[in-house]
């Protein structure tokens, strides 16, 4: 294992990981349709869903960016944030954070004590126990406002309880088919289930057939007003370092802005953030002063620069096509090596022909938190990079990927699977909030 150590237990481990045991064991009933469970858990615990107004957003990529950019520009304006989102990289606090503090693990142990009979009588899954000790917790910690990210889809999500001062979804892909649909229309109308009666919807896909399939949606749910991001806000002039510039020019300002995300993605999705702020109302609007909290910013394990380790979530072709475009743009030290590891559901075929001709080697391993029935063909996945042009070896334990990769190149890039990433963090003991 050399330098890459776990984390040492600390006291109260023990009941925190008993607490998680018991909500993870929640997973095991597959996807359970319908939101009634999670409203009748909420109920009991005094509807604190309905006591914070929220600023709900959907989509395929780019829901961190915004959730993060949402959060900065609000902080940053003295008010107390909560956001929700999902997955986690290394511990379960991560999803449930209030001024930037993570849920503390006695309120999670205490929650589970507390609420595991009205769990087990509503047959109440995962994510919908998780929904309710998130809304608990924000109101528990005196929140302001929340920021609430979809875990997955919209309609279906546990999080489609709330009543939004704003809806927004990000971007479309063909992510999650076997659950949402294989095709553009199906998730399409999935994620736009966010959208609800006399609620502004914002709309962030740069695509217009996308666009006219979100907006049909918005108008059938009787969203007002319907934003759709391209058609209102011109952004322009991106230029991509160790963060990105662009102008951004929308219905009542121009102006210059920069966001530390590294990306020209990041310029649009800071664009449809802004459009989300703007059509929250007079309130929420995104001014010149809004500019400042651009830099305040963080989002952990996208393009994430920790020393000589880069971490990126990249979990299908179109994040590693948007990772790739980042690396060539910021221009990172050279040798790159990239460890790899995608989750055998995944097309990773295409993800790995893309990033092969991006590094200079790969290391392809395991992710031990990784589902066994999701582990990829590790032989099979070298010799397609191999047959593809790339310097590639397999190491199926991390740490041992990590160690050779971290030896032989200035930059390491772990990326294929938030898996892959929260592994990595937690071998080289690196706090995804810290920094």
């Amino acid at each position: 294992m050399g330098d890459f150590l776990s984390a040492p237990a600390r006291p109260g481990d023990s009941a925190y990981r008993d607490a998680l045991d018991y909500l993870y064991a929640r997973t095991t009933g597959g996807i359970r349709p319908g939101l009634g469970r999670t409203a009748a858990l909420l109920s009991a615990l005094g509807d604190p869903h309905r006591r914070i107004p929220a600023f709900h957003v959907a989509g395929t990529n780019g829901k961190g960016s915004t959730v993060a950019t949402l959060a900065a520009v609000l902080r940053g304006r003295g008010l107390r944030v909560a956001t929700y989102t999902s997955p986690h990289l290394v511990d379960f606090r991560e999803r449930i954070v209030v001024d930037r503090e993570p849920i503390d693990r006695a309120a999670v142990v205490e929650f589970v004590a507390r609420w595991t009979p009205t769990v087990e009588r509503l047959g109440a899954t995962f994510f919908e126990a998780t929904t309710a000790l998130a809304f608990d917790w924000f109101v528990r910690r005196g929140a302001d406002i929340a920021v609430i990210e979809t875990g997955l889809g919209g309609r279906l999500d546990s999080t489609n309880v709330i009543e939004p001062i704003v809806a927004g979804v990000s971007t479309i892909g063909l992510d999650h088919v076997e659950i949402l649909g294989n095709t553009i229309e199906a998730i399409a109308s999935e994620k736009a289930g966010i959208f609800k009666p006399r609620v502004p919807a914002v709309i962030g896909d740069r695509d217009p057939r996308v666009q006219r399939l979100l907006a049909a949606d918005a108008e059938r749910a009787g969203a007002d007003p319907i934003v759709v991001v391209a058609d209102q806000y011109r952004v322009h002039d991106i230029t991509v370092g160790d963060g990105t510039n662009f102008i951004l020019e929308g219905p009542t300002h121009a102006m210059e802005l920069r966001t530390p995300l590294v990306g020209w993605h990041q310029a649009f999705n800071t664009a449809f953030a802004i459009g989300m702020l703007d059509a929250a109302g007079p309130e929420y609007a995104f001014t010149a002063r809004d500019a400042a909290s651009l830099a305040d910013v963080r989002l952990p394990g996208r393009f994430d620069r920790r020393g000589q380790f880069l971490f990126d979530v990249a979990h299908n072709d179109d994040g590693v096509r948007v990772l790739v475009e980042a690396l060539a743009a910021a221009g990172v030290p050279r040798p790159i090596t990239a460890v790899v590891c995608v989750l055998g559901d995944k097309a990773w075929e295409p993800m790995l022909a893309r990033l092969s001709a991006a590094v200079d080697a790969m290391v392809l391993t395991y992710a031990p938190s990784a589902p066994a029935e999701r582990r990829w063909p590790l032989d099979d996945a070298a010799a397609y990079a191999r047959a593809h042009g790339a310097r590639v070896r397999a190491e199926p334990e991390l740490a041992d990927a990590l160690s050779a990769a971290a030896s032989e190149a200035a930059t390491v890039v772990v990326t294929g699977s938030f898996h892959t990433v929260g592994d990595a963090m937690h071998c080289l003991q690196l706090d995804p909030l810290a920094g």
